[in-house]
């Protein structure tokens, strides 16, 4: 039991974290507009832009 809650301490303070940004409005507006981007480079096949150029950019295949 107390193996558990030691492992769940760092999540718990990441869940804050990240409960603290999603109520400012900014960071969900940027992030709105940011898979807005993508969105429309995805559509419009627009050379580096889109998921893949996303994935690339952040070191994923």
């Amino acid at each position: 039991m107390i193996i558990l809650q030691q492992e769940n301490q760092p999540r718990s303070s990441r869940i804050d974290y990240l409960r603290k940004k999603i109520d400012n409005k900014d960071y969900l507006y940027e992030g709105i507009q940011r898979i807005a981007q993508i969105l429309s480079d995805e559509l419009l096949d627009i050379p580096q832009g889109g998921a893949w150029y996303e994935r690339q950019r952040k070191g994923r295949k």
